[in-house]
């Protein structure tokens, strides 16, 4: 079968593109200027870093494509256009649309998406809004955005979500408290989330947790209760948590602990 050699004549470039650039709106002058490029910067190309590269290059031609019937083209140029412009995308059928609108509408606007169907729009959102907003996020049905609202609440209003139904969101919880107020944590369902509260409650709060039936709380527990309720531990079935009281009797006996 024949080939076609390396040096063989090509077709003009114009020619070989054809219609792609010959009816872009930018023929006769980006194009013509050499101020893009069909193989590596081109608005009309399924490519989305060629589609990037001119819009960061003509960023003043981005709100004209906001309502492009390809959602990539649109969801990139929302990148570059201007704000105002922008706005309009809120209701996009595409959520990856929307996830970069989240990402640059301002707080008081960007609430707007705190109800829509996409959770990672929402997750945006929740990175997005000013403290006081936050709450009304807090019952979002996805764990994934309480966890965030539970990573960015004042710790005022954090004990709003310590009966959250999801583990990771009561651990993050558990993370921020202070430690005079995880007592409510205590007897926590999930060990995960006591053993945090066991490596950062108040010394008196922690001992509550030196008969725990998971033995890494018990161990975490160790660490932080006073020491005249450690001798228990010295008996723990876990041969580590053993350990780990006999260290800090021992550790007290030559370097007391309350000494200056």
């Amino acid at each position: 079968m024949p080939t076609e050699r390396d040096d063989a004549p090509r077709a003009p470039l114009a020619q070989a593109l054809s219609p792609p650039c010959g009816d872009c709106r930018y023929a006769a002058t980006l194009l013509a200027g050499g101020a893009c490029d069909p193989a590596a910067v081109c608005v009309r190309a399924l490519s989305g870093q060629r589609i990037d590269r001119f819009f960061r290059r003509h960023p003043q031609e981005a709100a004209s494509w906001l309502d492009d019937g390809f959602w990539e083209r649109r969801a990139i140029a929302a990148r570059y256009a201007p704000l105002p412009a922008v706005t309009a995308l809120t209701a996009d059928a595409d959520e990856v649309v929307r996830r970069v609108v989240a990402s640059r509408l301002p707080p008081a606007a960007a609430i707007a998406l705190a109800s829509d169907p996409d959770r990672e729009v929402r997750i945006t959102v929740a990175h997005r809004l000013d403290a006081e907003q936050l709450l009304s996020m807090a019952a979002d049905p996805d764990y994934m955005v309480r966890v965030v609202v539970a990573q960015r609440l004042s710790h005022g209003k954090l004990p709003r979500l310590a009966d959250d139904p999801e583990r990771e969101v009561r651990k993050t919880i558990a993370r921020r408290l202070p430690a005079f107020a995880l007592a409510r944590l205590l007897d926590d369902r999930d060990a995960e989330v006591r053993r945090i509260v066991a490596e950062r409650a108040l010394p008196e709060h922690a001992a509550r947790l030196l008969d725990d039936n998971d033995w890494l709380v018990r161990l975490a527990a160790v660490g932080r209760a006073p020491l005249d309720a450690l001798a228990s531990r010295l008996e723990d079935p876990e041969p580590e948590v053993r350990q780990a009281a006999r260290e800090r009797l021992q550790q007290s006996h030559s370097t007391p602990e309350n000494s200056e």
